[in-house]
């Protein structure tokens, strides 16, 4: 450190006098030096830089399981058995003890949730794994012992929560979800609460005008740290700080904070990358890189997933092209992290502006028609609008009563461009197994994320994986095996230049540059289920070579312009040289 943090000059102390009155900034201020020292005492620091050969796997603590063997210890056997040496990350969805959303409503920071096993097996885990944990930090269940202090009356906890007058002007206040933003509680002598919950009334929004909620918070954070988390996922994060009168959403507050819980966990852990979930319009997305040196490291690329979807409905790449001409970065220090399926469903806030509303209706349409599901959230004029698509990505894509090979293709031309797109790959643990509608599991629960969100009893999946023929196979076969190549490959380093091209509008075309400047790949992806013959750029030397399959793009004695065709649905991976 180049200052002490005390220092009026460090930025530690600057943003905490940004946020706070000086009286509290200096109470945040030496609660926060004392979290620093103690957790330097207690983690190895080591440094790290991300490469291609960076796969996060995004999977459930619980995602397979047997008998009574916890679950993450199962994890670990199904990934060491087929995953070791392709997949390098994984992010485990909370496994912290919870009262609902699977997960997201957390009843405790600290602890791992007994079916799931103990933080020996997070440990043991990321002895082998880099480990991608859930910051849920917007809100804690009301079950938890922080909330239940709160309404006993604990006056440790008295300031935890925002608590309302119920006549309060909320109109301005942005609305991810169509239930109310207050919601009653009763303390233990029966007078009620009316408490702040932006996603539901089972997790409660912390304040964080409490400084103590901040060293709470960042407390969690570290000791996710030391056992062994190296990425951190801000869930939600975009909501974080509240100020009447205002939206509630992406705040000068809230970017502030978010930079200054970086430089805390940087100040112990610099190899740590911070990831924000913000599922809001692109434009809006992307600011959560900051300048590029002081807020996330990774933002999710929330507008890819139904911009594949839209070019498979349309056979068209146009809109997916223009959309990732303008993805450019701050420096070469950030970059995306890439996805087209999660835990949630396909976002479609992230595409308004980018989508017209009949582009985006006729989505809607496709996945109600092949078996899924809409959600929808409030508008401040009191209506509602569909904000996400509930649907496994194979469904989507597909009708599950098409052929098994076109709906294979579809799939598989989405992930790898995916894999190709500059960034880091997420890659869905069902997306990896080409899960289908879990429509039995939103029966049970009421809730339409459910359909993407089964769980597996490991035998049957691994006879579904062994089974000649089967979609989970053929599926998991190919996936893998586009991941074997990919992280073997320098051109797909997250940090290398990159270009799209526009040769035919059926096809979207990523050139790729390895670090070194001397050789490309050129992704090429046909989204539409015909043969199209594209004339490649004279700039781009021949020969290439398609790293999929072997074959060789030569140039011919006549020298005329080199083409390339592709079959429907048809990746190719061409390297050359520059």
């Amino acid at each position: 450190m180049k200052n002490h943090i005390s220092d009026e000059d460090h930025n530690i102390n600057k943003r905490l006098h940004r946020l706070y009155p000086e009286e509290i900034a200096q109470k945040a201020l030496d609660s926060i030096i004392h979290l620093i020292y103690k957790y330097k005492e207690r983690i190895d620091s080591k440094e790290y830089h991300l490469s291609q050969k960076d796969i996060i796997l995004i999977t459930y603590g619980d995602q397979v399981s047997k008998n009574s063997e916890p679950t993450l210890h199962t994890l670990k056997e199904f990934m060491d058995n087929h995953l070791k040496g392709v997949i390098n990350s994984i992010h485990i969805l909370p496994f912290y003890p919870y009262s609902s959303d699977d997960g997201f409503s957390v009843v405790n920071y600290s602890a791992v949730d007994p079916h799931m096993g103990s933080w020996r097996e997070v440990e043991s885990l990321s002895s082998e794994y880099r480990i991608m944990v859930d910051g849920v930090i917007n809100h804690i269940s009301q079950f938890s012992d922080w909330f239940k202090s709160f309404l006993a009356g604990d006056k440790y906890f008295k300031d935890f929560f925002i608590e309302l007058d119920p006549t309060t002007d909320l109109s301005k206040v942005v609305r991810p979800r169509a239930t109310p933003l207050l919601h009653e509680y009763l303390d233990n002598e029966g007078k009620i609460h009316n408490v702040w919950t932006t996603f539901s009334k089972d997790q409660v929004d912390l304040n964080y005008k409490s400084y103590k909620v901040l060293r709470s918070v960042l407390a969690a954070l570290f000791y996710y740290i030391e056992k062994g988390a190296t990425l951190i996922r801000l869930d939600a994060i975009a909501f974080i700080w509240k100020e009447l009168g205002t939206q509630c959403v992406h705040l000068p507050q809230t970017h502030e904070l978010i930079q200054l819980m970086r430089e805390v966990i940087h100040e112990v852990a610099p190899e740590v990358i911070i990831i924000t979930e913000t599922n809001v319009p692109h434009h809006e997305n992307i600011s959560y890189f900051g300048s590029g040196n002081d807020e996330a490291q990774m933002v999710y690329n929330f507008a890819l997933p139904p911009l594949l979807l839209n070019s498979i409905v349309c056979s068209n790449t146009n809109k997916l092209t223009t959309w990732a001409k303008t993805l450019e970065l701050p420096n070469d220090k950030v970059c995306f992290f890439n996805f087209t399926a999660s835990h949630d469903g396909i976002g479609l806030r992230p595409v308004k502006g980018i989508l017209s509303d009949e582009e985006i209706d006729t989505l809607e349409q496709r996945v109600k028609d092949h078996g899924g599901l809409v959600s929808y959230r409030a508008e401040e004029d009191g209506s509602k609008s569909a904000y996400e698509l509930n649907c496994s990505y194979i469904d989507a894509l597909s009708n599950p009563k098409d052929e098994q090979f076109l709906r294979v293709k579809r799939m598989l031309v989405t992930q790898a461009t995916v894999l190709a797109m500059p960034g880091v790959p997420g890659i869905y643990f069902h997306s990896l197994v080409g899960s289908q509608n879990y429509k039995d599991g939103v029966k049970h629960s009421g809730i339409n994320r459910t359909i993407n969100r089964e769980k597996y009893n490991i035998d049957w999946l691994e006879n579904e994986l062994s089974t000649l023929g089967s979609l989970a196979k053929t599926i998991f076969d190919s996936y893998k095996r586009m991941i074997s190549i990919r992280i073997n490959e320098d051109a797909f380093n997250p940090f290398t230049k990159f270009v799209f091209l526009e040769l035919d509008e059926r096809v979207f075309i990523i050139d790729k540059f390895s670090v070194n400047n001397e050789d490309r790949i050129l992704a090429l992806n046909n989204y539409s289920n015909e043969e199209v013959t594209i004339t490649l750029p004279k700039e781009i030397k021949l020969p290439l070579q398609d790293i999929l399959c072997s074959n060789f793009c030569e140039e011919s004695s006549e020298k005329k312009e080199s083409t390339i065709t592709l079959e429907p649905y048809q990746v190719m991976w061409l390297k050359g040289k520059i």
